[in-house]
């Protein structure tokens, strides 16, 4: 029986190197990784459904579970996940000091449907005393002009929002203080050490840290999505692409932690595992539903807040229930 043949979008990541590299094959199927930029999988997947598997922004997951019939169905695998403490830049003369200094302020974001943005203003609003309609919000490219949402939003006039001038860029509006403070999962170019731009958190790696401690989540970033009509022509991919996710990131962390020679260009990448581990668990990038339950039902909560969502979510919905029983490797 010939091997079924699927292309998959994803990014150059450590954890899926392996799938890349044909070192892990998924059982029964002949994969064609196509490494691309997180943008390019994502505007081609949402507008033209042009891959059979693909690395996928959450909230844009999330968004599509509205649509009917919802076009994917995701796989617990979590290519990409980051704290986002360090996403939040200000205007040295904004007079921000504190996160509860935004609060009546003009704030950029390059589209509200962002998951690094979602789970920004979550946190913000959950931690900080900062609720989503106490900041007034503009939307537009950051670095070049004309930066549009991928997908519809309609916040039905619960929030402040307006895109940018033609022309203008968030990056330059933060530099000249024409807005206030700026949210991106992306570092704007005009943050320059002794610039007009700095960071909201002076130490986002220590306010990240406690953050994890209080809360016990890891922001989860990017899915991993099967087009439905695959899915339902061939429900077995589930499992069987699950299955190698996690052996292609069991190989990549048990190299990070090889000491004889550095797998990446950090030096002092061993004990930054180490740390990692003491502080996070010794499975700290989980794949899985069960192990990540209350970060999932977290992000669903704020995204439905935000007006992203017609209903909250739970967990579960999520995945393609293949994908989610519990299997030894």
């Amino acid at each position: 029986m010939a091997r079924l043949r699927l292309a998959f979008a994803c990014g150059d990541y450590d954890r899926t190197r392996a799938l890349y590299e044909g070192t892990v094959q998924p059982d029964g199927i002949d994969l064609t990784y196509l490494r691309l930029p997180v943008e390019e999988t994502f505007f081609r997947m949402m507008r033209h459904r042009e891959f059979e598997v693909a690395e996928l922004s959450l909230s844009s997951y999330v968004m599509s579970l509205d649509l009917d019939p919802p076009p994917f169905v995701a796989l617990p695998a979590y290519p990409s996940r980051q704290f986002r403490h360090g996403g939040v830049f200000v205007h040295a003369g904004s007079g921000i000091e504190r996160p509860e200094d935004l609060r009546g302020k003009v704030v950029g974001t390059p589209e509200w449907q962002l998951t690094a943005c979602v789970w920004i203003r979550g946190i913000l609003a959950d931690r900080h005393g900062v609720p989503v309609d106490s900041v007034e919000y503009r939307t537009g490219g950051q670095e070049t002009p004309g930066r549009v949402e991928k997908s519809p939003v309609d916040l039905g006039g619960c929030v402040r929002i307006a895109p940018i001038p033609d022309g203008a860029t968030l990056s330059g509006m933060l530099a000249d203080g024409s807005i206030d403070a700026l949210h991106s999962p992306r570092v704007p170019s005009s943050f320059r050490p002794g610039g007009p731009v700095r960071r909201l958190f002076a130490d986002p790696v220590a306010a990240e840290k406690e953050y994890f401690a209080a809360t016990g989540i890891f922001p989860i970033m990017h899915v991993v999505v099967v087009r439905r009509d695959v899915h339902e022509r061939h429900p077995w991919v589930a499992q069987s692409l699950t299955k190698a996710l996690h052996l292609a990131k069991r190989a990549a962390l048990s190299d990070l932690y090889d000491s004889s020679a550095l797998r990446f260009s950090l030096p002092w990448l061993v004990p930054a595992v180490e740390e990692a581990r003491a502080l996070m668990g010794e499975d700290y990038w989980s794949y899985g539903l069960a192990a990540n339950a209350e970060t999932l039902s977290t992000f669903l909560r704020y995204h439905h807040e935000q007006g992203l969502s017609r209903r909250r979510y739970a967990p579960e919905e999520l995945f393609a229930p293949e994908a989610v029983e519990e299997f030894v490797i």
